[in-house]
């Protein structure tokens, strides 16, 4: 329900790390071949530092605006799902006419907890860019002196290895390291996510619903594939059980009509399967209301010729392109902005070719842009 609301703001992360790659290799550029050239870089540290200063405070500034905003969009999608499937019984007719809004509290919870996560990426994209630009002036200077490439050459080496891996600069919980355009969106599709999610369950809760059907995605990871089409709690009892449930349509008895009891196996709670994994960032799963002796469970999604391992072998190549990118952002002169043009046009030519091999894939262009997630 929210996979498309991080666009906006991975489209301004994407355009601020082109902007301080360029800026970075604007800057190594300028009088290179100044025998003074080491000392002039180093002079101009402080107008560096104050250049991605000013991209790096738009960007935060900019970024708060457009993350509340999928927030709200997220909570409320959430909220009129729940109401799309309820609209045809009582519960549901009652629930449309309640507020739809959603309550400051949730918004500004996952709002804080996105500053919380993101709040490394911003105290670091300063000291990164920084450190980079004296680390490549002293590695071009000592080439040179040593006779071996020549100064552009070497400025331009060290500058092409940053750019493969980005304007990297946090390393998350497991050790993995990120560049922070890659971090930031992952962390905004992720926590949007969790608005949608949110929004539905508050919705269900507040008319008494407990009880959630996970959705069918074609080509789904290990981590959802046991919790596909499985009934869950929204609280109580983890693991695996059976509850005897009202039947939401029929009833029993002649004089005293009362609903039919019926078993309804249940998986596990929500919170035990998102501790599972469930609905990690760029989980493509949704919920929806199990009604007890209505709701069937999902139908499969085959997709014969094509398997998980060639959406990975899809994201790798969509890696490859980014990475050329980046390196054609960074080229200090043509002949490299050439090289690395050439390397994105084949690996975007290995990607048509990969996606016209396996029928169930799509192209996301929007993925192979300079700062895209994984």
């Amino acid at each position: 329900m929210a996979e498309d609301l991080a666009s906006e703001v991975a489209r301004l992360y994407q355009d601020a790390e082109a902007a301080l790659l360029e800026k970075l290799a604007a800057a190594l550029a300028a009088d290179i071949d100044s025998p003074r050239w080491a000392e002039l870089k180093l002079a101009a540290v402080g107008n560096l530092r104050s250049a991605v200063e000013v991209v790096a405070e738009a960007l935060q500034q900019d970024t708060n605006g457009a993350v509340r905003r999928a927030l709200v969009e997220a909570y409320n999608r959430g909220r009129q799902a729940a109401v799309a499937e309820l609209g045809a019984l009582d519960i549901g007719r009652e629930l449309a006419a309640r507020d739809a809004l959603p309550g400051a509290p949730a918004v500004d919870r996952l709002a804080a907890s996105l500053a919380e996560d993101t709040r490394p990426v911003y105290a670091r994209i300063t000291r990164v860019v920084v450190d980079v630009y004296r680390a490549i002036t002293s590695r071009a200077s000592a080439s040179t002196l040593l006779g071996g490439l020549t100064r552009r050459q070497a400025a331009q080496r060290a500058l092409d290895q940053f750019a493969n891996r980005g304007v990297t600069g946090f390393v998350d919980s497991a050790g993995r390291s990120w560049d922070m355009a890659s971090y930031a969106e992952m962390a905004v599709r992720s926590v949007t996510a969790r608005a949608a999610i949110e929004g539905h369950v508050d919705a269900l809760a507040e008319i008494g619903v407990g009880l959630v059907i996970v959705s069918d995605a074609p080509l789904e990871c290990p981590l959802c594939r046991p919790w596909e089409g499985e009934t869950l709690t929204l609280s109580g009892q983890s693991g695996p059980h059976t509850i005897r449930a009202e039947h939401a349509t029929e009833t029993v008895g002649r004089l005293r009509r009362r609903p039919r009891i019926i078993a309804v196996h249940v998986a596990g709670s929500l919170t035990e399967a998102r501790a599972a994994g469930l609905f990690h960032p760029n989980c493509r799963h949704s919920l929806a209301a199990y009604i007890p002796g209505v709701t069937t469970r999902p139908p499969d999604h085959p997709t014969p010729g094509t398997t998980y391992e060639d959406t990975q072998r899809q994201r790798e190549i969509e890696r490859h392109i980014r990475r050329w990118k980046r390196r054609q952002a960074a080229a200090m002169d043509d002949t490299a902005r050439r090289v690395a043009g050439a390397k994105v046009r084949e690996w975007q030519k290995a990607q048509r070719e990969h996606i016209a091999a396996h029928e169930h894939l799509r192209r996301k262009p929007a993925r192979e842009q300079i700062g895209a997630a994984r």
